[in-house]
């Protein structure tokens, strides 16, 4: 019998695939239902900083970056009198929800300063959460904020909310970082369980017609796999942290490539939302076939067996590969 568990921040997991943050964790029912279906943990949806300001009436500096500049820039923010999650509702959901599963649940905070952050980093843990994603999504604008000024942003985050919860806090992290390994380096000094590879930053559209921007939510597919893929591999070894990957997991042979990459979990949202609930089932079932075929006896067996340490090749994750493919690459013949 292949064995399928996995640990992931200190917590025991029945198989190696979570479901990431998404609506589909906004409701008790659907997430029992991910559960039933074979979930081995959920993060919850966020609570998005912007929401907390908005209901204590404290305004952030971060939200303003840019607005004498370029007055459109609040119509990017969403209106949150019609948000659906607010801050009392959100916590009320996470005891609710670990009153009636059994699985880990992840509370999320989506934000950009440590302000507002520690006083609900505190209250899901004490709504009973098990673990704490800090989804830091912010994009520097300003042309005066460098990129050490970022850096030290993110990790002045996860130490505050380190010292405030002992709950285990992984850090979602951005692929648009130029020393991406230096980075995860300091994040790990800083306190972080975890990092999560990659967070997606939704890209706006232009509305022709209306001649309006337009926000544009397109969904991951397998390919997106490859960036998380890459860098969990180097990082796995070097980076005193557990690592899960959440962009392009959709099929088995997906989960089977995170975990030999080095990944403890993958996280899957997308295909879920195009397919059902019930693809968790039928992707773990893969993955045993996929093991049992091959004869693996269990997912430790295998995590990191493809990582840039393991491999025959190291330099194919860098470089040298670069030049490799370039080379293959030759135009038809007509």
């Amino acid at each position: 019998m292949v064995d399928l568990t996995t640990t992931y921040m200190g917590m025991s997991l029945k198989n190696p695939l979570v479901v990431s943050s998404s609506p589909l964790s906004d409701n008790v029912d659907t997430i029992r239902e991910m559960e039933e279906a074979g979930a081995s943990a959920v993060v919850m949806s966020s609570l998005f900083e912007e929401k907390v300001i908005y209901e204590s009436q404290s305004l952030d500096h971060y939200l303003n970056y840019g607005v004498d500049s370029f007055a459109e820039s609040l119509s990017y923010f969403p209106d949150m009198q019609e948000y659906r999650t607010g801050p009392e509702s959100y916590l009320n959901l996470i005891s609710q929800v670990k009153d009636k599963t059994s699985i880990p649940i992840i509370g999320s905070l989506n934000g950009v300063s440590s302000s507002g952050w520690i006083e609900y980093a505190q209250k899901i843990e004490q709504a009973g959460a098990d673990a704490l994603e800090l989804n830091i999504y912010y994009i520097p604008t300003d042309i005066n904020t460098s990129g050490a000024d970022i850096e030290r942003m993110y990790l002045e985050v996860v130490q505050s909310v380190k010292k405030s919860v002992s709950i285990p806090v992984a850090v979602k992290l951005s692929p648009y970082f130029s020393a991406t390994a230096n980075m995860a380096h300091q994040l790990a000094q800083a306190g972080a369980d975890a990092l999560v590879l990659f967070n997606r930053f939704y890209q706006p559209d232009f509305d022709l017609e209306n001649l309006e921007v337009a926000p544009n939510l397109v969904l991951s597919d397998s390919n997106e796999l490859r960036l998380p893929l890459r860098w969990v591999a180097i990082l796995h070894g070097q980076v005193p942290v557990d690592f899960a990957i959440t962009s392009g997991v959709h099929t088995h042979e997906d989960v089977l490539k995170g975990l030999m990459a080095g990944a403890k979990v993958t996280m899957t949202a997308s295909e879920l939302l195009q397919n059902g609930v019930g693809r968790i089932g039928e992707i773990l079932a893969g993955t045993t076939a996929w093991m049992e075929e091959r004869e693996y006896e269990s997912v430790k067996q295998m995590q990191g067996s493809m990582s840039q340490q393991h491999v025959a090749e190291p330099a194919v994750f860098e470089r040298a590969n670069y030049m490799k493919v370039l080379e293959s690459c030759r135009p038809v013949a007509k």
